[in-house]
């Protein structure tokens, strides 16, 4: 009988805590940041686990040969059951997204929405694929910004979407490892990642609103510094040893090491102790990681 462990395996709970910031990081950067922000980030976790049912479902007869203990290959949770949760949770994203944002919000989240699952049952096994999953984060950010300028937001959205690359990037080798030629190419993505999410940016127009003046010039690059440190730490050591556990090792650091990522966008858009508090996420996701694998 499927318990709801299984199911939260099978979605990948704890790697939702990824989610939120990507929808709060928009919304800053958008000037849109407001009482629908968190409905909208409900919207956008509804979707992600959407996308990892329909992963798992997708991926079942290779699971059942490199991964047999997953939910599906171990008999836990039916293949049947499995779609039909993506499908509910998909329907349950957009309706979400479209009832609290409206029309702009709906805009985002159908796409988001296709692009999902695009990625799960045609890009993933691609060469594609990477860019396909870095548009899913991509969209992300835009849809926590589309109460407002959205075009405020595509820096935004194009940092999360590259860090997304080189996590994505390194997901495809968490079976059979790595050469050393791919961490070198993430971790060198990394950098730039890190390097433009410590820009000021908006911060010096909109500090008042932190209520940390003094600390906002410098909070987006101490929280870009701390993702960078995490997550580059952990493909240096897959650059020293490829082998398949030290790549999932660098994944989940990649997937739980986001919202500092997503806290240095925040705080870029002027909204720094909300910054403060997406980055906490980053140490709960690693300590739920022990319980449930983000990968």
């Amino acid at each position: 009988m499927t318990t709801l462990a299984d199911l939260a395996e099978l979605v990948r709970a704890p790697a939702a805590l990824s989610v939120p910031g990507d929808v709060v990081a928009g919304a800053a950067a958008a000037g849109a940041l407001s009482p629908r922000t968190p409905a909208l980030a409900g919207a956008s976790v509804l979707l992600y686990w959407a996308g990892m049912a329909a992963n798992d479902w997708a991926d079942r007869r290779l699971d059942a040969v490199e991964r047999p203990e997953r939910p599906i290959p171990s008999g836990r949770v039916t293949p049947a059951a499995a779609v039909g949760l993506a499908a509910g949770l998909t329907a349950a994203g957009v309706g979400l997204a479209a009832a609290v944002g409206g029309r702009r919000a709906a805009v985002l989240a159908v796409p988001l929405a296709a692009t999902i699952w695009g990625y799960d049952l045609l890009a993933k096994n691609t060469a594609a694929g990477p860019a396909v999953m870095a548009a899913c984060r991509g969209l992300d950010v835009l849809l926590g910004a589309s109460g407002g300028r959205v075009t405020r937001a595509l820096p935004a959205a194009a940092t999360v979407a590259a860090h997304t690359w080189t996590v994505t990037a390194l997901s495809r080798r968490e079976v059979t490892g790595a050469d050393a030629a791919l961490p070198m190419r993430t971790l060198a993505g990394t950098a730039l990642v890190a390097a433009s999410a410590a820009v000021a940016g908006q911060v010096g127009v909109r500090a008042s609103r932190t209520r940390l003046p003094g600390i906002a010039a410098v909070l987006p690059a101490v929280l870009a510094g701390w993702y960078a440190a995490r997550y580059g730490a952990a493909q240096v050591e897959v650059v020293r040893d490829p082998s398949a556990g030290k790549v999932r090792a660098a994944v989940g650091a990649g997937i739980t090491g986001l919202p500092a990522l997503q806290g240095a966008l925040t705080a870029r858009g002027g909204a720094g102790l909300l910054g403060l508090a997406v980055a906490a996420a980053a140490p709960l996701g690693r300590r739920l990681a022990r319980k449930v694998s983000p990968t």
